[in-house]
């Protein structure tokens, strides 16, 4: 299993905790994530709201590029709704370059209100928007001169300048809140990534995401991989439940005051779903273990929230990725003694 952080960078003016004191944690949470063996970076990109205190990822993981030295660099999504494709390709390569092919490009509609009425896009428009969006994306990064003629979107016969390391282009997935897109993106053959919590009742019913999304493969003749579906939960692990449940039910409560999704749980609510990984060390390992068989292979852990203190965070993910490596070492074992036993 991949193990990866993704971060969504919520924010709180006045409660003591400046904009440059946070990106200074999340800098060295990066840093930490590279040196513990995690796959991944991921950071959100919002707008006018507190929820949110990134609004051009780009920016921040070209810096975090510069902390790193193998750690993969994504953006959790970059919302194309409301950029200009050719820009976003621009702007990405670049920080394909600056890390060395490390980027993983997350990419969405969007889907706060307030963020469309700041931008004075209908949201009604955001699913066309994006399909024209994502093919401009995809032709401007693969270096292909090109024209393009949508109800959004003209070109006329561009390339962009600079390239991508990654050929024939970094990894682009394609998120979703619904198990109807989870299918569309499936048979389209492209990766997916979702945040369960934002959209559905229960933990077993990430499985049914999962299973949509390669019903739809299935069915369009798509070949499946180990890293083509991304599950992002909340996380925090601690020695039992009831240390988990002292160091994080505070922060949540504060992450949920000011979170904007169309579905909202509170602390108690998600204890009694499951949709989370917030436990002891044997809970979240045991919730791991069940995610694995669902099928999914890469897990975003969500670390910092509701302004958890940050050594809480950090030692959440020195306990995260010691459970994730000491399952990879069993699979790893268990591979090999089944190879024997072939042999």
């Amino acid at each position: 299993m991949l193990y990866s952080v993704m971060s969504v960078q919520d924010h709180y003016p006045g409660r003591g905790r400046s904009v440059p004191e946070f990106y200074a944690e999340v800098m060295a949470q990066g840093e930490r994530a590279d040196a513990l063996g995690y796959d991944a970076f991921f950071l959100a990109e919002h707008h006018f709201h507190e929820y949110g205190a990134v609004p051009d990822p780009s920016v921040f993981l070209a810096s975090l590029a510069q902390r790193t030295r193998r750690l993969r660099l994504g953006t959790s999504i970059s919302v194309l709704t409301f950029r200009n494709p050719l820009t976003v390709a621009e702007t990405y390569s670049m920080v394909d370059i600056l890390s060395g092919g490390r980027l993983v490009l997350g990419v969405g509609s969007g889907y706060l209100k307030h963020e469309f009425e700041g931008f004075r896009i209908d949201p009604a428009e955001k699913r066309e928007r994006f399909d024209e969006s994502l093919e401009v994306l995809t032709k401007a990064l693969s270096g292909e001169r090109f024209s393009f003629h949508g109800k959004y979107l003209t070109v006329n016969d561009v390339a962009i300048n600079i390239m991508p390391l990654q050929t024939p282009t970094p990894p682009i997935y394609l998120a979703t809140l619904r198990r109807e897109g989870a299918y569309h993106i499936g048979s389209k053959g492209q990766k997916m990534m979702c945040v369960p919590y934002a959209s559905v009742d229960s933990f077993a019913e990430v499985g049914a995401i999962v299973a949509e999304f390669r019903k739809g493969q299935q069915e369009a003749g798509v070949k499946p991989d180990d890293d083509d579906v991304l599950v992002a939960l909340h996380a925090h692990v601690a020695v039992d439940d009831g240390e988990a449940s002292v160091h994080a039910a505070a922060p949540f409560e504060l992450y949920v005051a000011t979170r904007l999704y169309a579905k909202r749980q509170t602390y108690d609510d998600v204890m009694r779903s499951g949709l989370s990984l917030i436990g002891g060390v044997q809970t979240v390992t045991r919730k791991l273990k069940q995610l694995e068989e669902m099928g999914v292979h890469h897990v975003l852990a969500i670390h910092n929230f509701g302004m958890m203190p940050q050594h809480q965070v950090m030692t959440s993910m020195d306990r995260f990725a010691e459970i994730a490596k000491g399952m990879n070492e069993t699979s790893a074992m268990a591979t090999d003694n089944k190879k024997s036993l072939v042999a």
